[in-house]
Protein backbone atom coordinates (compact mmCIF):
# COMPACT_ATOMS: atom_id res chain seq x y z
CA UNK A 1 0.00 0.00 0.00
CA UNK A 2 2.47 2.66 1.21
CA UNK A 3 6.23 2.78 1.76
CA UNK A 4 6.84 5.82 3.92
CA UNK A 5 9.58 7.63 5.81
CA UNK A 6 9.41 8.84 9.40
CA UNK A 7 8.90 12.47 8.33
CA UNK A 8 5.82 11.45 6.31
CA UNK A 9 3.82 10.19 9.27
CA UNK A 10 2.74 11.02 12.79
CA UNK A 11 3.04 8.42 15.54
CA UNK A 12 0.95 8.80 18.67
CA UNK A 13 -0.76 6.44 21.08
CA UNK A 14 -4.22 5.71 22.41
CA UNK A 15 -5.40 3.84 25.47
CA UNK A 16 -6.29 0.19 24.82
CA UNK A 17 -9.99 -0.25 25.71
CA UNK A 18 -9.49 -3.49 27.61
CA UNK A 19 -5.94 -3.47 28.87
CA UNK A 20 -3.80 -1.12 30.92
CA UNK A 21 -1.55 -0.16 28.06
CA UNK A 22 -1.03 2.35 25.30
CA UNK A 23 -1.32 1.32 21.65
CA UNK A 24 1.05 3.00 19.13
CA UNK A 25 -0.88 4.48 16.20
CA UNK A 26 0.64 5.68 12.92
CA UNK A 27 -1.37 8.39 11.12
CA UNK A 28 -1.03 9.16 7.41
CA UNK A 29 -3.41 11.21 5.27
CA UNK A 30 -6.30 10.76 7.68
CA UNK A 31 -5.83 7.01 7.98
CA UNK A 32 -4.74 5.11 11.09
CA UNK A 33 -2.44 2.08 11.27
CA UNK A 34 -1.47 -0.19 14.14
CA UNK A 35 1.99 -1.70 14.61
CA UNK A 36 2.31 -5.28 13.37
CA UNK A 37 6.02 -6.03 13.33
CA UNK A 38 9.45 -4.39 13.66
CA UNK A 39 12.58 -5.37 11.72
CA UNK A 40 16.10 -4.36 12.65
CA UNK A 41 18.95 -2.95 10.61
CA UNK A 42 19.97 -5.43 7.93
CA UNK A 43 16.45 -6.89 7.68
CA UNK A 44 15.17 -4.46 5.04
CA UNK A 45 14.52 -7.18 2.46
CA UNK A 46 12.75 -9.34 5.03
CA UNK A 47 10.55 -6.38 5.98
CA UNK A 48 9.67 -5.67 2.33
CA UNK A 49 8.88 -9.33 1.73
CA UNK A 50 6.61 -9.43 4.78
CA UNK A 51 4.90 -6.20 3.69
CA UNK A 52 4.42 -7.46 0.11
CA UNK A 53 2.93 -10.73 1.34
CA UNK A 54 0.39 -8.84 3.45
CA UNK A 55 -0.53 -6.37 0.71
CA UNK A 56 -0.23 -8.42 -2.50
CA UNK A 57 -1.15 -11.92 -1.33
CA UNK A 58 -3.45 -11.25 1.60
CA UNK A 59 -5.00 -8.00 0.37
CA UNK A 60 -4.36 -6.11 3.61
CA UNK A 61 -3.85 -2.36 3.74
CA UNK A 62 -0.43 -1.88 5.30
CA UNK A 63 2.32 0.69 5.64
CA UNK A 64 6.01 -0.12 5.46
CA UNK A 65 7.79 2.54 7.51
CA UNK A 66 11.48 2.81 6.64
CA UNK A 67 13.81 4.46 9.15
CA UNK A 68 17.63 4.63 9.20
CA UNK A 69 18.05 1.81 11.74
CA UNK A 70 14.85 -0.19 11.41
CA UNK A 71 11.73 -0.91 9.37
CA UNK A 72 8.26 -1.53 10.72
CA UNK A 73 5.01 -2.77 9.22
CA UNK A 74 1.67 -1.28 10.28
CA UNK A 75 -1.83 -2.55 9.50
CA UNK A 76 -4.76 -0.23 8.76
CA UNK A 77 -7.30 0.01 11.56
CA UNK A 78 -10.33 2.08 12.39
CA UNK A 79 -9.91 3.50 15.84
CA UNK A 80 -13.46 2.55 16.76
CA UNK A 81 -12.50 -1.05 15.97
CA UNK A 82 -10.26 -1.11 19.01
CA UNK A 83 -13.39 -1.64 21.10
CA UNK A 84 -13.80 -4.90 19.19
CA UNK A 85 -10.47 -6.39 20.16
CA UNK A 86 -10.84 -9.60 18.23
CA UNK A 87 -11.28 -7.68 15.00
CA UNK A 88 -8.05 -5.74 15.27
CA UNK A 89 -5.52 -7.04 12.72
CA UNK A 90 -2.46 -6.28 14.77
CA UNK A 91 -0.51 -9.51 14.95
CA UNK A 92 0.67 -8.33 18.33
CA UNK A 93 -0.93 -10.85 20.59
CA UNK A 94 -0.54 -11.19 24.29
CA UNK A 95 2.49 -13.16 25.39
CA UNK A 96 3.16 -14.80 28.70
CA UNK A 97 4.57 -12.60 31.45
CA UNK A 98 7.63 -14.85 31.53
CA UNK A 99 8.67 -13.56 28.10
CA UNK A 100 8.52 -10.00 29.38
CA UNK A 101 10.54 -11.02 32.45
CA UNK A 102 13.13 -12.64 30.16
CA UNK A 103 13.44 -9.45 28.11
CA UNK A 104 13.89 -7.45 31.31
CA UNK A 105 16.66 -9.81 32.45
CA UNK A 106 18.44 -9.14 29.14
CA UNK A 107 17.89 -5.40 29.50
CA UNK A 108 19.29 -5.36 33.02
CA UNK A 109 22.29 -7.46 31.99
CA UNK A 110 23.24 -4.93 29.32
CA UNK A 111 22.72 -2.03 31.72
CA UNK A 112 24.99 -3.69 34.32
CA UNK A 113 27.62 -4.36 31.65
CA UNK A 114 27.60 -0.72 30.59
CA UNK A 115 27.95 0.43 34.20
CA UNK A 116 30.66 -2.09 35.11
CA UNK A 117 32.75 -1.70 31.97
CA UNK A 118 32.21 1.98 31.11
CA UNK A 119 31.28 3.70 34.34
CA UNK A 120 28.33 5.58 35.78
CA UNK A 121 28.39 8.34 33.16
CA UNK A 122 27.79 5.89 30.34
CA UNK A 123 25.22 4.04 32.44
CA UNK A 124 23.29 7.29 32.82
CA UNK A 125 23.51 7.81 29.05
CA UNK A 126 22.19 4.29 28.48
CA UNK A 127 19.29 5.02 30.82
CA UNK A 128 18.42 8.18 28.88
CA UNK A 129 18.54 6.25 25.60
CA UNK A 130 16.20 3.69 27.07
CA UNK A 131 13.74 6.32 28.29
CA UNK A 132 13.70 7.78 24.78
CA UNK A 133 12.88 4.36 23.29
CA UNK A 134 10.08 3.73 25.78
CA UNK A 135 8.60 7.15 25.08
CA UNK A 136 8.84 6.80 21.31
CA UNK A 137 7.08 3.44 21.28
CA UNK A 138 4.66 4.20 24.13
CA UNK A 139 5.60 1.29 26.35
CA UNK A 140 3.07 0.95 29.19
CA UNK A 141 4.33 1.51 32.74
CA UNK A 142 7.39 3.50 31.63
CA UNK A 143 5.93 6.98 31.88
CA UNK A 144 8.50 8.36 34.33
CA UNK A 145 12.28 8.10 34.92
CA UNK A 146 11.50 6.43 38.27
CA UNK A 147 9.45 3.73 36.55
CA UNK A 148 12.28 3.05 34.10
CA UNK A 149 14.80 2.96 36.95
CA UNK A 150 12.67 0.34 38.66
CA UNK A 151 12.68 -1.80 35.52
CA UNK A 152 16.48 -1.59 35.49
CA UNK A 153 17.03 -2.50 39.11
CA UNK A 154 14.25 -4.70 40.54
CA UNK A 155 14.51 -8.44 39.93
CA UNK A 156 11.70 -9.07 37.41
CA UNK A 157 11.32 -12.66 38.63
CA UNK A 158 10.38 -11.43 42.10
CA UNK A 159 8.21 -8.52 40.97
CA UNK A 160 4.43 -8.71 41.26
CA UNK A 161 4.02 -5.99 38.64
CA UNK A 162 5.42 -7.34 35.40
CA UNK A 163 4.54 -4.81 32.64
CA UNK A 164 1.73 -5.86 30.32
CA UNK A 165 3.68 -5.63 27.06
CA UNK A 166 2.40 -7.31 23.93
CA UNK A 167 4.51 -9.34 21.54
CA UNK A 168 5.12 -6.51 19.11
CA UNK A 169 6.53 -4.34 21.89
CA UNK A 170 8.85 -7.13 23.05
CA UNK A 171 10.15 -7.33 19.49
CA UNK A 172 10.69 -3.57 19.50
CA UNK A 173 12.55 -3.78 22.82
CA UNK A 174 14.83 -6.61 21.67
CA UNK A 175 15.58 -4.86 18.38
CA UNK A 176 16.36 -1.56 20.11
CA UNK A 177 18.37 -3.34 22.80
CA UNK A 178 20.52 -4.93 20.13
CA UNK A 179 21.00 -1.54 18.47
CA UNK A 180 22.09 -0.04 21.80
CA UNK A 181 24.46 -2.96 22.34
CA UNK A 182 26.19 -2.24 19.03
CA UNK A 183 26.33 1.47 19.84
CA UNK A 184 27.94 0.94 23.26
CA UNK A 185 30.05 -2.19 22.68
CA UNK A 186 30.74 -2.13 18.94
CA UNK A 187 31.52 -5.58 17.58
CA UNK A 188 32.36 -7.15 20.92
CA UNK A 189 30.39 -10.19 22.04
CA UNK A 190 27.81 -8.33 24.10
CA UNK A 191 24.98 -10.56 22.90
CA UNK A 192 26.38 -13.68 24.55
CA UNK A 193 26.80 -11.86 27.86
CA UNK A 194 23.26 -10.50 27.69
CA UNK A 195 21.79 -13.92 26.85
CA UNK A 196 23.64 -15.44 29.81
CA UNK A 197 21.19 -13.54 32.04
CA UNK A 198 18.49 -15.99 30.94
CA UNK A 199 20.18 -18.61 33.13
CA UNK A 200 18.15 -17.09 35.97
CA UNK A 201 14.96 -18.47 34.40
CA UNK A 202 13.77 -21.99 35.21
CA UNK A 203 14.96 -24.32 32.46
CA UNK A 204 11.51 -24.97 30.97
CA UNK A 205 10.67 -21.29 30.77
CA UNK A 206 14.10 -20.47 29.36
CA UNK A 207 13.57 -23.05 26.62
CA UNK A 208 10.12 -21.63 25.78
CA UNK A 209 11.46 -18.11 25.59
CA UNK A 210 14.43 -19.07 23.41
CA UNK A 211 12.13 -20.94 21.03
CA UNK A 212 9.95 -17.86 20.77
CA UNK A 213 13.01 -15.61 20.33
CA UNK A 214 14.42 -17.81 17.57
CA UNK A 215 11.17 -17.49 15.60
CA UNK A 216 10.72 -13.77 16.26
CA UNK A 217 11.77 -11.00 13.81
CA UNK A 218 14.72 -10.18 16.07
CA UNK A 219 15.84 -13.79 16.55
CA UNK A 220 18.55 -13.57 13.87
CA UNK A 221 20.12 -10.61 15.62
CA UNK A 222 20.58 -12.50 18.86
CA UNK A 223 21.47 -15.94 17.48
Amino acid sequence: MFILKRQDVEISSIQHPKRDQKVPILSYQGQSFRLIQVFGSGQEEEARSFWRDLTDNQGKACVLLEEPERCSVWGKVRLDQLSQDAAVPDGGGTVTAVFTQACLLMLQAMYIDVEDLMGTKQAASFERDLISIFQQWRFPQTDSPAAVKQLLTINPLNSLQTPAWQENLLNVLLQELYRLGKAYFGKSAFADRVLDALQDLPQGERTRFLEWLNHSPTGKLWS
